[in-house]
């Protein structure tokens, strides 16, 4: 097998991080070519000098300067700014993209990388959220691939290859639950900062977290189904598993219910979209099913959960519903990780600019980057106001 040329962007963040740990794991037919991060110099130029990176980029470019210093004994070029992305992922050199920019930022260089007919794997869930229609379109017109590396896309990724996209019935995401999975409506009124980050299962970022814990990522997740497999909204589910060892289910036409299983690492759905459609071994942790005793899955609810309710609704939607209720989370996250909000006036805040907004479909990029900016304004201004004016559920 010939060598594979890989770009990671987002290198020093944890989905990187450990992308470097399985490559390292697969040996040298898997080359690192370009890394990236956003502020993270030392980490990223200490990744440059073990990996031999012949390109690196901060997207912040006041941190240009001091990358440049700590890289200056190597044979590597620096690259700045936010356009240093869609340089990275335009390189002859770059067989495969893997981005893992958190937020709306990445999706410019992941649009580029389609267009460039480049294996994308794809970590952050935005790309396909804000911009599922546009990226199917453009990657299917230039034959790029995409892989997801989540480890529910990934599981019905696997389970998908058991027979034809028409043969679906169904397609069954699993969710953890978060800390809140038997807690009613008005059990969630007093929740603290505190109780929202401490997730039972994964050890993620904060924002990542919070999303869990309102359970907008499987909201993210109907959405980014919806446009991956090309399946209609009706055939997507969601059950609560909270062992997380069943990473998801594919049900097909005769009744066959095939699931993909393994501890919870994300080490394996890095591996899979690396190397698809082989698969090699790796350090992916082994599952032992005579320790795990049980598995368990229950219907979530949907009045505790209305991050979920309002997914659905909004991936029937289409258009720029979509870019507005993650750009409309994203800032209501941050002003609840910074105190300024309640736990509930999260989903209250998003649905508030849902509401309010005018939706467009058939958009440019231009116009999905637009609503983007105007939800993260209207959250602001709310907020501003008085948080407390807003609907209560």
């Amino acid at each position: 097998m010939s060598a594979k040329n890989i770009a990671i962007l987002g290198s020093t963040g944890s989905i990187g991080r450990n992308a470097l740990r399985v490559i390292d794991a697969l040996g040298p037919q898997y080359q690192i070519v370009a890394l990236s991060a956003h502020t993270n110099v030392k980490q990223l130029a200490e990744q440059a000098r073990c990996y031999k990176a012949k390109f690196v980029a901060i997207t912040s470019i006041d941190y240009e300067e001091r990358l440049c210093k700590l890289v200056s004994d190597l044979d590597v070029e620096v690259l700045s700014g936010a356009d240093s992305l869609i340089k990275i992922v335009e390189l002859e050199e770059v067989d495969i993209v893997l981005s893992a920019v958190v937020g709306a930022a990445g999706l410019p260089s992941i649009l580029a990388a389609a267009r460039s007919g480049k294996r994308l794997a794809i970590a952050n869930k935005e790309p396909l959220v804000i911009a599922g229609e546009i990226l199917t379109r453009v990657a299917k017109e230039n034959g790029s691939i995409i892989l997801p590396v989540d480890s529910e896309h990934s599981a019905i990724c696997q389970a998908m290859q058991s027979g034809r996209r028409e043969e679906v019935n169904r397609i069954i995401l699993t969710a953890s639950g978060g800390p809140f999975r038997k807690a009613t409506p008005q059990d969630l009124q007093n929740v603290t900062l505190e109780q929202a980050l401490s997730h039972p299962v994964w050890d993620m970022g904060p924002k990542i977290t919070i999303d869990s814990a309102t359970m907008m990522n499987k909201a993210f997740e109907v959405i980014e189904a919806h446009w991956l497999f090309d399946m209609p909204v009706e055939k997507i589910e969601v059950l609560i598993h909270p062992e997380s060892i069943v990473h998801s289910l594919v049900e097909f036409v005769d009744g066959s219910v095939i699931a993909q299983m393994g501890e919870p690492d994300m080490c394996l759905p890095i591996q899979y979209a690396l190397t698809y459609p082989v698969r090699v071994a790796g350090i992916n942790k082994r599952l032992r099913l005579e320790k795990i005793g049980k598995l368990t899955f229950e219907k979530p609810n949907l009045d505790t959960f209305r991050a979920l309710a309002l997914g659905y609704e909004v991936a029937r939607t289409g258009g720029t519903a979509a870019v507005v209720f993650n750009a409309a989370n994203e800032a209501a996250v941050q002003e609840f990780l910074q105190g300024k909000i309640k736990f509930v006036n999260i989903v209250e805040l998003i649905e508030y600019c849902l509401n309010k907004h005018d939706i467009k479909t058939d958009v440019s990029l231009e116009e999905l980057l637009e609503a983007d900016a105007w939800a993260r304004r209207q959250v602001e201004a709310q907020v501003n106001k008085n948080v407390k004016a807003l609907r209560k559920y």
